[in-house]
């Protein structure tokens, strides 16, 4: 399970997941950004867990492999020689987090070892569960009075939107569910805000580099997406 374990975290949300690391670039403090870095290399470390299973059960084995990272995070324990584990074990102990926001991050990511087609209802719970649950914690980390349940929306939204830009969900009702996610992440607070700043991404058509950034800057500025 060490495989592809770069050390530089930064570098590989970078790569891996730029919406997020744009957003991150709006934390002006050091130590909380690259936490918030180390869980976005987290989710990236459970989204890929069924991507790169050659059956559900190798993947069910890569999700297991993280909920033992977690019970070695919060056991305080030895933590595995792997960089986004011991950035994780970090991160936990300066926040002081509760670990039942990553066991729905894991949780959530089981559904996608499943063949079968999502129900837009389903969808949203998933969303919800992946990069809503996400942006809580996140936004937990700069903010520790932030709107748990408008991070969560905003998290949600930019899940919503990625899957609309790359998956092919489509219809009204996405488009409604999306624009419902958006409306109700507005009002988090101005430090928590760079947990969701990517959520203006969702929105159609995806812009190009230099756009994402602007759009960003625009959300940031604004204390809106």
């Amino acid at each position: 399970m060490v495989d592809d374990a770069p050390s530089d975290l930064d570098a590989l949300v970078a790569r891996v997941d730029p919406d997020r690391w744009l957003s991150s670039r709006f934390i002006s403090d050091a130590k909380n950004r690259a936490d918030v870095v180390a869980l976005y290399a987290f989710d990236y470390e459970l989204a890929r867990a069924p991507r790169v299973a050659s059956n559900p059960l190798i993947g069910e084995i890569r999700l297991t492999w993280w909920r033992e990272v977690l019970d070695e995070v919060f056991a305080q324990g030895p933590i595995r020689k792997h960089p986004t584990a011991e950035a994780l074990a970090q991160m936990v102990g300066r926040h002081g987090l509760e670990r039942s926001g990553f066991e729905t991050m894991i949780d959530a990511r089981y559904r996608e070892l499943d063949a079968r087609p999502m129900a837009l209802e389903e969808v949203l719970n998933w969303a919800q569960d992946t990069g809503g649950a996400c942006a809580v914690l996140a936004a937990r980390m700069l903010d520790p009075d932030a709107d748990n349940a408008r991070a969560r929306a905003g998290g949600q939204a930019w899940a919503i939107g990625r899957l609309i830009t790359s998956a092919g969900l489509a219809g009204s009702d996405a488009d409604d569910a999306l624009a419902n996610a958006l409306a109700q992440s507005n009002g988090l607070s101005a430090a928590a805000f760079p947990a969701i700043a990517h959520a203006t991404l969702a929105r159609a058509p995806r812009p190009g580099v230099l756009g994402a950034q602007a759009r960003v800057i625009w959300a940031v500025l604004r204390g809106r997406v």
